[in-house]
């Protein structure tokens, strides 16, 4: 049976439990990601409490991990999803997002619309993923993929 998370709370206080063993045993997201056969980008974001795992997923994670049934079980609920509580993010990280949405949001809404229409881009139905490429003008870059399937609205 499917069960959901009324608060946020204990898939918290989980996510801490997860980024403890983690980091006591040394591991990748990647690692844990291998364990499941799933993207880096779903079990991270589930991992830290917005998305349940599969239960095979589950167990295989909570094994590499050391943690109980009881966490294998509760990453399996279908959590309540937001982790950005507050309003303006504080961490530098995550602002920078914030911050290019501020700067490109209404660029992107405007592209999307004139591309697809009226309508979102699913952040259900998406694919994520994070890429470490060189700059020729020196250091590194990050290039995001944000890949959400189109929903028109539909006149009612």
């Amino acid at each position: 049976m499917i069960h959901a998370q009324a608060d946020q709370n204990a898939r918290q206080q989980l996510a801490v439990q997860v980024v403890d063993a983690k980091t006591r045993k040394d591991l990748s997201w990647q690692q844990l990601a291998d364990v499941t056969g799933l993207s880096v980008a779903f079990v991270t974001a589930a991992l830290l409490g917005q998305h349940p795992l599969p239960a095979d997923a589950a167990k295989a994670v909570t094994e590499l991990l050391g943690l109980d049934e009881d966490a294998a079980l509760l990453l399996q609920t279908i959590p309540l999803r937001g982790s950005i509580p507050g309003g303006i993010p504080t961490d530098p990280t995550i602002y920078r997002f914030y911050e290019m949405l501020q700067v490109y949001g209404s660029t992107l809404k405007a592209l999307v619309h004139e591309e697809f229409g009226d309508g979102i881009i699913s952040a259900i139905n998406f694919k994520l993923d994070v890429k470490k490429v060189e700059d020729p003008e020196g250091g590194s870059r990050a290039v995001i993929t944000l890949d959400g399937k189109y929903l028109p609205t539909k006149p009612f």
